[in-house]
């Protein structure tokens, strides 16, 4: 199983996040927390229920 969250969450700390923003619907997922990197796969998007633990992620870099 591929473990999904580590890696983006590794992603965003080693700086390779470059923006994210909430759809209200981004394919099958609504809402969605779409995050953009600038390195492949360029695209992930959150469900609803990870908001809370990336909006605390993002808290934590802006320090």
């Amino acid at each position: 199983m591929y473990p999904y969250h580590n890696k983006i969450k590794q992603r965003i700390k080693n700086n390779e996040l470059i923006r994210y923003e909430y759809l209200k619907k981004y394919k099958n997922i609504f809402p969605c927390l779409l995050l953009h990197f600038e390195t492949e796969p360029r695209i992930r998007p959150i469900r609803e229920h990870r908001f809370n633990e990336y909006e605390v992620l993002f808290k934590e870099l802006q320090k």
